[in-house]
């Protein structure tokens, strides 16, 4: 950490005398005493960074300052004023908006003493003042402060090669990523957290930190989440709590493998950063040769799931059980998901986290451009958290044996192509089983077909301003019934058999026999809903 005020005021050699030592702020008397309150303030003053030490007699110094800095000054530009209040507060506000640590007068060089109208203002404005006596140049003062930074980034390097040296250690241990995140967190004095490609918690160090805060994890994650959907290599720090978060990816552009977090009381300094950013490297390569092992494991997958389909789920099982653990128990549901490139390895990783957590319920597979899944009933939420958080399309079969498991994958691939016409999500396919089989006409080329059968009465009644295809359909849905079509459409029953019949000589069928009402009434499902519309003139 950078020098305080203290241990600059504290220099013997120096001889610096501190003369606002009043609080900032009166003290709540239901609380505390005067007494008590001002010291407290008086050692938060104190202990104010001092970044360097800089001397001007400016009247407005402020455009050549920045914040942290101790500023001197002989006060020559207040000779023409009066010593009042008045006088002095603008130019101290101007010093305390910047964010100066402390404000230092020169005496006996301009005038005996600091002006009692300075002292008032800085204390009124709780901006720390202290006096420079004449037999200490400003270049003393400058370079006590220039040598206390020097020795702080001395001790920090030295920290820092330290703290590097200990955390190389501790990533050859067995498990080294949790041995280098838990030595990270000792020498910074800050937990730790590594999250997974999902965002889901994967590790804290101390172990215990979010035990007693869920809401704090619910803050980190929520931040992790937004920088791994962001699919780049990015960083955030955000304030939380009283405690400043830092966030920052692992892994390769559009290849993240997770998210480092840390909090503390206190921000990173250049020191901690550096040390910070080694740690995101060893963990960064450990993700990375976890991952070329989840390749090599996802080729046995696909090998397994092809095995599966040919019939062999005794080999499977095997297999599977040393690797990963059992098969799900059949009945199982079959699920095809679409994983896009970009986002295939963050997917795979995700699976791999949800194996891991339900053994014996899942057992995935990547076919092609898709991930195919075989679930137990009870982990079909695991399907809907997979869409929900990458925003993926997925189809579902219905519960079937291993023996009809390329049944069940023919079912979810048709429920997965009906599932991209809206938004993600999955799609279950006993609803296409219950919409029944003429539904799925008006998904294929069969509407190009189903116009070319109508278009004798659509032309009918767009000549005559007649109802024929409105009567037709109306007739179909009474299952042929010309006394029900009649009600409906509010005409006499002579009307619709008259209708009826122009309407088989249009389309030169027999609408008495069952095969050609079936085809007529494919033809209207195959067509768009505004064609069996009544033509009103």
């Amino acid at each position: 950490m950078l020098p305080t005020l203290h241990l600059l005021l504290a220099d013997p050699n120096l001889g610096l005398t501190l003369l606002d030592d009043t609080d900032e702020t009166a003290p709540d008397p239901a609380t505390s005493s005067p007494a008590a309150a001002a010291p407290i303030a008086r050692a938060a003053r104190l202990d104010r960074t001092v970044e360097w030490v800089h001397s001007s007699d400016l009247i407005d110094p402020t455009p050549f300052l920045s914040a942290n800095q101790v500023l001197l000054t002989t006060g020559t530009q207040f000779g023409s004023y009066p010593a009042a209040d008045a006088d002095y507060r603008p130019y101290v506000q101007r010093l305390r908006d910047l964010g100066i640590t402390a404000l230092g007068f020169g005496t006996e060089v301009v005038q005996y003493g600091t002006p009692d109208g300075l002292i008032a203002a800085c204390r009124a404005l709780g901006l720390p003042l202290f006096e420079v006596p004449y037999r200490t140049p400003f270049i003393a003062v400058a370079r006590a402060a220039g040598d206390l930074v020097a020795e702080d980034r001395y001790a920090r390097a030295t920290w820092a090669l330290k703290a590097q040296r200990a955390i190389a250690l501790a990533a050859l241990r067995p498990d080294g990523l949790s041995a280098t995140l838990a030595e990270l967190s000792a020498q910074l004095g800050h937990w730790v957290a590594l999250f997974d490609a999902s965002g889901t918690l994967d590790r804290v160090f101390p172990r215990s930190t979010f035990a007693t805060a869920p809401e704090a994890l619910a803050t980190v994650q929520q931040e992790a989440r937004r920088l791994l959907a962001h699919g780049q290599r990015s960083s955030s720090t955000v304030d939380a709590g009283g405690e400043t978060l830092t966030l920052q990816t692992l892994g390769g552009h559009d290849h993240l493998r997770g998210v480092l977090a840390l909090g503390g009381a206190l921000a990173l300094d250049q020191a901690s950063t550096e040390v910070v950013t080694s740690v995101i490297a060893l963990a960064g390569l450990a993700l990375e040769q976890n991952n070329a092992l989840d390749r090599a494991q996802g080729l046995l997958r696909s090998g397994l799931l092809n095995t599966l389909l040919a019939g062999d789920h005794s080999l499977v099982n095997q297999i599977s059980k040393q690797m990963w653990g059992a098969l799900p128990e059949p009945p199982v549901l079959v699920a095809v998901v679409d994983v896009p490139a970009v986002r295939r390895d963050a997917i795979t990783e995700y699976l791999e986290l949800r194996v891991d957590d339900s053994p014996g319920q899942l057992f995935f597979a990547r076919q092609n451009d898709t991930v195919v899944l075989c679930l137990d009933r009870a982990a079909h939420g695991i399907l809907a958290q997979l869409c929900a958080l990458f925003e993926l399309h997925a189809g579902l079969s219905e519960p079937t044996a291993y023996r009809q498991l390329p049944r069940a994958l023919d079912q979810a691939q048709q429920a997965l192509a009906r599932a991209r016409e809206s938004a993600p999500g999955v799609t279950d396919f006993s609803l296409i089983a219950r919409q029944g089989v003429l539904a799925l006409l008006a998904r294929t080329d069969a509407r190009e077909v189903g116009l070319a059968t109508l278009a004798p009465v659509m032309a009918h009644d767009q000549a005559h301003s007649a109802e024929l295809l409105a009567t037709l359909r109306a007739w179909l849905l009474c299952n042929g019934h010309f006394g029900e079509a009649a009600a409906q459409l509010g005409v006499h029953r002579h009307t619709v058999r008259t209708r009826i019949q122009q309407a088989e000589q249009l389309l030169a069928r027999d609408l008495g026999s069952f095969p050609a009402r079936a085809d007529v009434w494919a033809a209207l499902l195959a067509t768009d809903a505004a064609v069996v519309e009544p033509v009103r003139p």
